[in-house]
């Protein structure tokens, strides 16, 4: 499934999405917890640094920004500086801020930590101190941010709903945005806040609801995924929503359809350093992979992997695509898997090398495999990170002047035979007498051969010179190979012995580091 969702995130684009929520302003000083004051009994903290980070909605926007997506963010701040702090902030990242209105009568949200280190140990949080008002938006701040959100919608091919419960997301304000949504086909992908009427998300395409959230929601507990889907369910029906993803965290995420259909998407281990951010991660990715018509079990897998290397990172950070790729690429791939089009392994290589990756490409008829290919192929990929084998096709075996019985397996039969092998990590399979075009469109960093050639007895070597790259004959196993092989089946190798004997033992080389 890695290779897949490698696929999906390469065709993700850059989908205009549109955040709707609470701003918030977080403010970190950082400093030596050194004593106790004279003064009360309070900790005594000598500042060093300060800090300002963005949360709430605000963080969803930045991290929708990190995986490459077009954001206008939609919400309210204070006259004050706290509220031009945080729209510079957004601004400075590339997200439009014509939708956010400022409105006297309120505090921009901000929440002031101060992080104590004490005896230059780890840091820990010693006080908070909040300023915010919950009350909701009147009619006129309202009717003011509905103006500047509803002419923008239609222009969208996602909203997402951050309800940090700070007085943005009023029932009318919601109510009027989905409505216009759904109007314009544009989905809505909500977060809900623990503690509210869910029903003010009613019509919204989905909403992500953590274990916790869930549970007050449906008023039982959710301790597995059978709780999980039938509080799925039933959300789905009081809500009117098109899928529910109740996330479980190391249990991943279960999902929810409206036609009653259920799935539990697993994630991998992890180790666990802050869960902070996690649920903002996984809104923004459900929100991009549904702006690109991603299908629901497909955006759980994304949003298993971003939430999981968010959780991986102390404190709130952004998740790009390489870093997902890069996740995914790691992982196990199945056999079927790494057949892939040349298209297919063009966004795979292009990706891998932005990661910094050394692709190795080699090429062959690969008929009637053998300990003299396995080998010669573990060469190949202890050179570089990826080892992408280029299979003759069936046709172009044939116009190379083979015998007349050849190829004895058919094309898709050896390239499962060569995705089988652990050390590879791709097959694709060209046509042409020569991989020269595949080298062209690939531009692998190096192109090896198995055998007794020199450097330019191997086709395509001023290709690959000609961009910077290099090209490498590897050995062979002595006393085995094809001819030899079909000599013996085909009773042609009289007084030779049935079995072929390996005259030296051989050792799997080791992969080259990155």
């Amino acid at each position: 499934m890695s290779y897949h969702l490698i696929n999906t995130i390469q065709k993700l684009g850059h989908p205009k999405i549109l955040v709707l929520g609470d701003l918030i302003l977080d403010r970190y000083t950082w400093g030596d917890a050194e004593r106790i004051s004279q003064e009360a009994p309070v900790i005594l903290l000598r500042e060093d640094t300060q800090e300002v980070r963005l949360g709430g909605a605000a963080n969803v926007a930045n991290m929708l920004i990190g995986l490459e997506a077009e954001v206008t963010m939609a919400g309210v701040t204070g006259t004050d500086l706290d509220g031009v702090v945080i729209r510079e902030a957004l601004e400075k990242r590339g997200v439009d801020c014509s939708a956010i209105i400022a409105d006297a009568s309120r505090p921009t949200t901000v929440k002031q930590r101060f992080i104590g280190r004490a005896q230059q140990r780890h840091p820990h949080q010693i006080l908070r101190v909040d300023r915010e008002v919950n009350t909701p938006l009147d009619a006129t701040a309202s009717e003011q941010l509905l103006n500047v959100i509803l002419p923008l919608i239609p222009e969208q091919q996602a909203i997402l709903i951050s309800d940090y419960a700070k007085g943005v997301c009023t029932p009318d304000v919601l109510a009027c945005v989905i409505q216009a949504a759904r109007e314009a086909n544009v989905p809505v992908i909500a977060d809900p806040c623990p503690g509210r009427d869910y029903q003010i998300y009613s019509g919204a395409t989905a909403i992500t609801p953590n274990r916790l959230e869930t549970s007050r929601a449906v008023e039982f507990e959710i301790e597995n995924e059978s709780d999980a889907f039938r509080a799925g369910k039933l959300l789905c029906e009081q809500l009117n929503l098109d899928f529910v993803f109740v996330t479980l965290d190391s249990d991943g995420i279960a999902l929810t359809q409206a036609n009653g259909a259920t799935e539990l998407l697993p994630t991998r281990k992890r180790e666990v350093y802050d869960i902070t951010g996690a649920g903002d991660m996984v809104l923004a990715t459900i929100g991009v992979g549904s702006a690109a018509g991603i299908a629901p079990a497909d955006l759980a897998r994304l949003a298993n992997v971003a939430g999981g290397l968010e959780v991986e990172q102390i404190g709130v950070v952004t998740i790009s695509r390489e870093e997902m790729l890069a996740d995914l690429l790691m992982g196990a791939r199945a056999t079927s898997e790494k057949v892939l089009s040349l298209e297919e392994l063009k966004r795979h290589v292009s990706a891998r090398q932005k990661l910094g990756q050394k692709v190795v490409l080699t090429n062959g008829c690969f008929d009637v495999m053998h300990v003299g290919h396995v080998s010669y192929l573990e060469q190949a990929a202890a050179e570089g990170d990826c080892l992408i084998v280029a299979l003759n096709s069936d046709a172009s075996v044939r116009s190379l002047n083979k015998a007349p019985d050849r190829p004895i397996f058919g094309q898709e039969h050896r390239a499962l035979m060569l995705a089988a092998l652990e050390g590879i990590d791709y097959v694709v399979i060209f046509d042409e007498s020569t991989p020269c075009e595949l080298i062209n469109e690939l531009k692998p960093d190096l192109l090896v051969k198995g055998g007794t050639y020199s450097k330019e007895e191997i086709v395509g070597w001023e290709l690959v010179e000609a961009y910077g790259g290099e090209v490498k004959a590897l050995g062979i196993t002595p006393g085995i190979s094809t001819t030899q092989i079909l000599g013996i089946i085909r009773g042609e190798a009289a007084g030779q012995p049935d079995i072929l004997p390996l005259h030296q033992p051989i050792e799997p080389p080791k992969r080259k580091a990155g």
